[in-house]
């Protein structure tokens, strides 16, 4: 297996997108069904909203907002362990990012060619970062003044926010909209990151109990506590 640490390679990047936009086949149904993320894009969006939010979220509840209502049909054990290396990898690279070099990080976007010229498309990270909000959507405080204004330009471009952006606004104006998704997307990381430290420094009463040395860490990496974040 290779280290859980390291950042994903180009190669493996597109072999994750692909392997996002394959899983479902072209001919199951899908109507009114949840596809879950479609692309390594969306995936990233919802592992950002993961990891900067006001509460642990454990694999076992992240991982069915990934697939939705198709679950892979795997080809055997070694597709099921590269795949879920994948993903525990390029979540374990955005906790680091974001905790050692906050300025350096940046969501990743598609890209889409018009006339020879490029334009970024961030609506399937945006999708991906709300869906990820909303499993935990009660803890965020999404109807407070900060958080509204600190989520606004990522809303702006999921859902049916999307379509309404996108009549809505002018090319320029929308760029203007696209800047301000990676700065607020670090304030959020931020903005939870000191509540939680708050918290912790605080003496209070648990009302859930303490992460044990040999429970599953808290980043999600899938190792003990004792052998990754308290090590």
């Amino acid at each position: 297996m290779s280290n859980i640490f390291s950042m994903l390679s180009e190669e493996e990047i597109d072999l994750l997108n692909n392997f996002m936009l394959d899983r479902i086949d072209d001919d199951a149904d899908t109507q009114g069904k949840d596809e879950g993320v479609l692309d390594i894009s969306e995936l990233d969006g919802l592992m950002t909203a993961i990891i900067s939010g006001p509460i642990v979220i454990q694999p076992s509840q992240w991982f069915p907002a990934v697939w939705g209502d198709f679950e892979p049909e795997w080809t055997d054990d070694k597709e099921v362990e590269a795949i879920m290396t994948l993903m525990i990898r390029h979540m374990n690279s955005i906790v680091s990012i974001l905790m050692e070099q906050p300025d350096d990080f940046e969501p990743i976007y598609l890209q889409r060619e018009v006339k020879g010229k490029t334009y970024l498309i961030v609506d399937e990270w945006c999708e991906g970062y709300m869906r990820g909000v909303a499993l935990a959507k009660d803890h965020w405080g999404v109807d407070e003044l900060e958080m509204k204004i600190l989520l606004a330009p990522i809303k702006a471009f999921a859902g049916d926010d999307a379509l309404i952006t996108h009549k809505k606004f002018k090319h320029l104006e929308i760029e203007n909209i696209q800047k301000a998704i990676t700065p607020n997307a670090i304030a959020i990381h931020g903005y939870w990151l000191n509540r939680r430290s708050d918290d912790s420094d605080s003496t209070v009463v648990r009302k859930e109990p303490r992460v044990g040395r040999n429970d599953p860490c808290i980043c999600g990496s899938g190792k003990k506590y004792k052998k990754c974040c308290l090590n």
